[in-house]
């Protein structure tokens, strides 16, 4: 295995050091075999996740994730992106806000969607969803409440379809390729390229102010100020 898989573990989360030269499927096998000597160590402890050394499309992170928690008892809430030096506060705070999103919909009576919605998938709900996975391009979710993404929104979103008022669309990653909430639009100044490759977590939230779609940073503060 020599020194294909680095981990750098902190209280919070987990950097993964990886090489860039042998190939994938090798690579997914010594990943494997790094978790399965540290699963006493890890346990079933909550870790954010950030992947370095090797770039990566987003099905190999995926089953990069996969892996590891296949061959270990982690909970992996969420990738972490960006470049630089991370600390374990970076985590402690990306690991809040996924938790943070998924609070807001407890008392909403919403339901839970587990996967990753691909291309001409369509869901549909008289509830709140709270999508653990990605949306992406070509998929559509449709909500007569709330829609929280725990992953990146990349496709068509439509929160609000009972006319009533407070309903917001929120996601880790908020790239739509269109977004509506209730009978208003979001329109983009922004022209953006294709869906990103690598996850960051920036998370945002969509909702209504002054007659039009809104897209802020996700704080405790507008959320509390929405009347849901």
């Amino acid at each position: 295995m020599k020194n294909s898989v680095i981990i750098k573990s902190f209280p919070s989360g987990i950097v993964l050091h990886l090489d860039d030269e042998i190939p994938f499927d090798d690579l997914l096998s010594d990943i494997a075999e790094k978790f399965r000597e540290s699963s006493g160590f890890f346990k079933d402890a909550k870790m954010a996740l950030s992947i370095r050394g090797r770039s990566l499309s987003e099905t190999e992170e995926k089953r990069i994730v996969a892996v590891i928690s296949e061959n270990s008892q982690l909970n992996i809430v969420c990738l972490v992106g960006g470049e630089g030096d991370l600390t374990d506060f970076a985590f402690v705070k990306a690991i809040r806000q996924a938790e943070h999103m998924l609070e807001s919909a407890k008392d909403n009576e919403g339901q839970f969607y587990r996967g990753t919605l691909k291309n001409g998938q369509v869901l549909e709900t008289e509830s709140s969803i709270v999508i653990l996975g990605d949306v992406y391009p070509g998929a559509t979710i449709i909500s007569a409440r709330d829609i929280i993404v725990l992953g990146g929104l990349y496709g068509k979103a439509h929160a609000g379809g009972n006319g009533g008022p407070g309903h917001y669309v929120a996601a880790l990653e908020m790239s739509p390729e269109r977004l509506k909430i209730g009978d208003f639009k979001y329109k983009s100044r922004d022209k953006k390229a294709k869906w990103p490759i690598k996850p960051k977590v920036q998370p945002k939230i969509a909702y209504i102010k002054d007659e039009m779609v809104v897209v802020d940073s996700l704080t405790k503060d507008i959320l509390s100020e929405l009347p849901v």
